[in-house]
């Protein structure tokens, strides 16, 4: 076991496990990410906790790409670099950063990326950048979409609840970036849309089957089109 499967183990023991419980976190889909291989993991993001929450909603160790400032907080930037976190400066080429996000695919890892930038205040996904995208089309590596509901609203003490919803794998194959970018969109979009009804009607059932959709495919159906079981959660 090397240095950063034990910080793994020991970080979702403990930071994981804590934010999930003060989020009352459920999550669906988890069996779609691929055990192996290099793999991009597109999320959306709203609040801190996000990061906890998505790394013990994923079976796999994730490198997570974090903005520069982050890994400048003295304490917090040595914490996050434990579990393989690195810095990309925002707004600007980093080619540095885009070196080790290709880096990690290309040798079988999880590379994780909050493809909007920063968190989204406004309480509903934002425009996607290209990051994401990009290193599926320059690597050839399958993305997995993720959302998660909820935690735009949590803070410390409210225990407000939060919900993850994974996609299936997919590979980009001849897309180009542009085009990529915009099925990570439409695909985070609808799986947030299916955890914002779910919400709604008071139900987290202990398993559901979140949307198949393609992003072809989602003009012509609904959020609705994979609703979970009735049962309560």
């Amino acid at each position: 076991m090397t240095h950063k499967d034990v910080s793994w183990v020991l970080g979702r023991a403990t930071l994981g496990n804590l934010a999930g419980v003060m989020s009352r976190v459920r999550v669906y889909g988890r069996d779609r990410i691929p055990r192996e291989g290099g793999l991009v993991v597109a999320l959306n993001h709203f609040s801190w906790i996000d990061i906890p929450l998505f790394a013990i909603a994923n079976p796999r160790n994730t490198s997570f790409v974090a903005k520069a400032e982050a890994h400048r907080i003295p304490g917090l930037g040595q914490f996050i670099r434990e579990f393989d976190s690195f810095a990309i400066r925002r707004g600007e080429s980093d080619r540095e950063a885009v070196r080790r996000m290709r880096e990690v695919v290309r040798e079988g890892g999880c590379l994780g990326v909050f493809v909007e930038g920063t968190r989204q205040r406004s309480g509903v996904p934002g425009v996607v950048q290209p990051g994401a995208a990009m290193v599926a089309v320059k690597e050839q590596v399958p993305i997995v979409c993720g959302a998660i509901h909820g935690s735009q609203t949590w803070k410390l003490g409210n225990f407000h609840r939060a919900t993850i919803a994974w996609g299936e794998p997919w590979t980009v194959g001849e897309m180009s970036r542009d085009e990529v970018s915009a099925r990570i969109k439409d695909e985070i979009e609808t799986l947030w849309r299916w955890l914002v009804e779910m919400h709604e009607r008071g139900r987290r059932p202990l398993r559901a089957t979140p949307p198949r959709l393609s992003a072809r495919s989602q003009s012509s159906a609904s959020p609705t089109s994979a609703s979970p079981p009735s049962s309560t959660g």
